[in-house]
């Protein structure tokens, strides 16, 4: 049980560990403690849905439906362009410095931000509804397979929680308005190259 576990844990933490539109939209809702609850449990939320999908066997599905990864493909790049460009934008104006209280961004705004970072992102599916649930193939025991789901999905929640929450010790070093222009240019550079490696792909 232990090791079914361990081996979710380390699976599903080591596919999130790499700097993505999504992890990059929590830090810096972070940054701004705006909403970081809400949003981390819903990026967190949606992402055990899919690795139980995963486990359960419906991977399968992408078999069944050839066209599917290709249409989530233009999807996410059109998005990621669209978000990468609002960044840049405010990378070139600047004039942003990082609030003392929460952010002028509804709730509901930023949790179909998050939602579509996470549910438009054909990567995530691979990780998912493909690795993951390939892994989990080994342990034939339902009980292993609970157990390896628990890990993965457990690591999720740790990973987002962390980066959200973890973010505002970076906070005395967003004071300035240069350092915010600088994280939006990273952030829009992040956006477009992931675009760019989905079209591409």
């Amino acid at each position: 049980m232990l090791a079914a576990f361990s081996t979710g844990f380390l699976t599903s933490l080591s596919l999130i560990l790499a700097i993505g539109a999504q992890n990059a939209f929590v830090l810096r809702q972070g940054l701004r403690r705006a909403h970081v609850f809400w949003l981390c449990l819903l990026v967190a939320g949606s992402d055990a849905v899919l690795i139980s999908a995963g486990i359960a066997g419906f991977g399968a599905l992408t078999t069944r439906f050839p066209a599917a990864p290709q249409l989530l493909a233009w999807g996410g790049a059109g998005f990621l362009i669209a978000y990468g460009a609002l960044r840049l934008h405010a990378a070139w104006h600047g004039g942003e410095t990082l609030p003392e209280v929460g952010d002028s961004a509804g709730l509901g705004a930023t949790l179909a931000a998050g939602a579509a970072f996470t549910w438009l992102n054909p990567h995530v599916y691979l990780d998912t509804l493909g690795l993951i649930g390939a892994v989990s193939a080994r342990f034939g025991e339902t009980a292993l397979k609970a157990s390896f789901g628990i890990g993965a999905v457990g690591a999720s929640f740790l990973f987002f929680f962390a980066l959200g929450y973890g973010a505002r010790l970076l906070a005395p070093l967003m004071r300035s308005a240069r350092a915010w222009r600088m994280l939006d240019l990273g952030i829009g550079l992040t956006m477009w190259a992931l675009a760019a490696g989905l079209l591409a792909g």
